[in-house]
């Protein structure tokens, strides 16, 4: 994990130094429209703009490992006071859309293996690939026009603090919410589905059957509960996607969070809040999939048993 995050950090910054992300100078940025030679030397020399890319990288590094990122171009704010800011908004999405997509993906991926073959097998997989194909800008689109242009039951846009207001905090995110969650949701049931009927062949099952162990005990207790290992491990690299990967969401539906932070920043040419958030990012999935790694060592005792 360290070591890819040093990759990626080296990628991160190599890329933008390059210009290969943002094209344009940061000096010239940093300097605005009334510039002059004197302006743009200072600033270069401040911001070792001058160093090699090796040096400029290890000052880069050795800043963000003491927790400063920078300043931000456009606002002249930390760039970590604005990660802090935004971050709880798109985990507070990502919270809400994993838990509709287990409310919905985890009873729809059981049902259908119990039922594989039968009609209720054929619209959970229907819904699924439903879910899997309809874009989330387009979904996003359409529950804008029918829930709050013709229906006016919950607001279009915007964003209220859970802790400052609750109620209007939730009715501005279940949509957006609902949103993530039906991909997930679609994911969820496939890898439920194939992880039930796996389980639901294994001679343990054939066991309890035979004992006369009723069928409700037999997918609940025995299957179920060995079925959802992997669906616990799966959620953990799901929800690091949401935390990555919600920049439409947000940006159709105007929430101030994490991944509109990046794309603003992108379009204003804020290069150290691209280094930053692209930098948080990385370390939030890879913390996401060590989360994974150890839930799973934790839930198989077959894993502890080797220790």
């Amino acid at each position: 994990m360290i070591s890819t995050q040093i990759l990626v950090s080296i990628f991160i910054f190599t890329l933008q130094k390059l210009q290969k992300i943002l094209p344009g100078d940061p000096a010239l940025a940093l300097a605005g429209e009334e510039r002059d030679a004197v302006s743009l030397a200072f600033i270069r020399e401040k911001y070792y703009l001058n160093d090699p890319i090796y040096l400029q990288y290890i000052n880069w590094a050795g800043s963000a490992l003491k927790g400063d990122l920078g300043i931000s171009l456009r606002t002249n704010e930390p760039v970590t006071q604005l990660i802090g800011e935004k971050l709880p908004v798109t985990i507070q999405l990502a919270i809400m859309a994993m838990i509709i997509a287990f409310l919905v993906g985890v009873p729809a991926g059981v049902l259908s293996a119990v039922k594989k073959g039968t009609v209720i097998d054929y619209l959970a997989n229907i819904v699924t690939l439903s879910g899997l194909s309809i874009p989330n800008f387009w979904l996003g689109i359409m529950l804008i026009l029918l829930v709050s242009v013709n229906l006016g039951w919950l607001p279009a846009s915007g964003y209220e603090s859970i802790f400052k207001d609750p109620v209007r905090s939730l009715q501005t995110m279940i949509m957006p919410a609902f949103v993530l969650g039906t991909s997930l949701a679609a994911t969820l049931m496939r890898h439920t589905r194939s992880a039930m009927l796996g389980v639901l062949k294994a001679d343990y099952v054939r066991t309890a059957r035979s004992k006369g162990v009723s069928k409700h005990s037999v997918i609940i207790k025995h299957a179920f509960r060995n079925a959802l290992l992997p669906i616990v491990t799966l959620s953990a690299v799901l929800f690091g996607q949401l935390l990555a990967g919600a920049v439409l969401t947000e940006q159709i539906l105007t929430i101030p969070g994490f991944s509109k932070l990046i794309v603003d920043a992108v379009f204003t040419r804020d290069y150290a809040v691209v280094q930053g958030v692209v930098l948080c990012t990385a370390i939030g999935f890879l913390g996401m999939n060590l989360i994974a790694d150890i839930a799973y060592f934790l839930l198989n005792p077959r894993m502890r048993s080797m220790l």
